[in-house]
């Protein structure tokens, strides 16, 4: 069928929805997103490939290697901003394949910024209290990565580089392809669960995490379907992007797994990712940390 779904009351508590989905509407064709699907990854990819060619080019191959591993905080930042190429993409196969704007993926301007502001708000303290009393209050010995005043110096680049990197996976993932699935299905099995599938797969890392591999994909997957979830409920991204932005700023910026992607953080903890042990003992808290924030999003913007 080429055609739209049939029009069909959604949940009340997914009404504000509509507001992302109405404009897949017109193009919903799943040759359309198909095709999208591939120029959005094709794009993420060629500025993938400018990234390690310029850095290359600037740094010779010890730069390119800091990059790759973002254990240096340059490297980390090129990597980070290099994600743009998602929200590019995303963007490209909008206004080509379905006549939509990139304003239209991201919902109304309105409720985009007080949402997005709000769910910062609470769930940034919710992170940042629970940081200090695991790691302040504990008996863990933290390593310090980075200077005081050399982390002050890149932190508003570094908080521009997470903001890209969040924000393009959102828009993708929730802005693009959450829409027009349900633009094209009713069913919020179809909707919520395939763009979380991909998502988690997308952070599929056996070779970084070996044993722990699938439960980080878990993880991912269960963050995913709370992004999807607050996208429909909000009927914009911006709860969706600020909790991504929140969770990636606290394990990025502040305290990292020792090793690959530490390369902004203030303090790294005595292990590393490959450290199957320890990084399982602390899932537990990573999901129940989860859940909190998103009921808190749900809280801050009252749906």
């Amino acid at each position: 069928m080429s055609g739209p779904a049939p029009s069909a009351p959604a949940p009340r508590r997914y009404a504000a929805h509509e507001a992302l989905v109405a404009p897949g509407r017109s193009r919903p064709e799943l040759w359309r997103l198909g095709l999208g699907i591939v120029l959005a990854v094709a794009t993420t990819f060629l500025i993938g490939q400018i990234a390690l060619t310029t850095a290359l080019i600037l740094g010779g191959t010890d730069t390119l290697t800091t990059l790759i591993t973002g254990e240096g905080p340059q490297g980390l930042i090129l990597l980070l901003m290099a994600m743009g190429g998602m929200a590019l993409g995303a963007a490209l196969a909008a206004r080509l394949l379905h006549s939509r704007s990139f304003g239209s993926l991201l919902g109304p301007r309105a409720a985009f910024v007080p949402q997005f502001l709000n769910v910062l708000l609470w769930t940034g303290a919710i992170n940042l209290g629970v940081v200090v009393f695991v790691y302040g209050l504990g008996d863990m010995e933290l390593q310090e990565n980075l200077p005081m005043g050399r982390w002050l110096g890149l932190l508003p680049l570094a908080i521009v580089a997470i903001l890209i990197q969040t924000g393009s996976e959102e828009i993708l993932f929730r802005g693009y392809l959450q829409s027009q699935l349900a633009a094209r299905f009713r069913s919020r099995l179809v909707w919520m669960l395939v763009p979380s599938a991909a998502f988690a797969l997308g952070h599929f890392a056996p070779a970084a995490y070996g044993g722990n591999a699938l439960s980080i994909v878990a993880w991912t997957f269960a963050f995913g379907l709370a992004a999807a979830d607050l996208t429909a409920r909000a009927g914009t991204l911006g709860p969706a992007i600020a909790l991504h932005f929140t969770n990636n700023a606290i394990v990025l910026l502040w305290v990292s797994l020792d090793g690959p992607m530490s390369g902004l953080a203030r303090y790294t903890l005595p292990f590393g990712a490959d450290d199957v042990d320890a990084v399982s003992a602390a899932m537990p808290v990573d999901f129940a940390l989860l859940g909190i924030g998103w009921l808190a999003a749900r809280v801050a913007i009252r749906r």
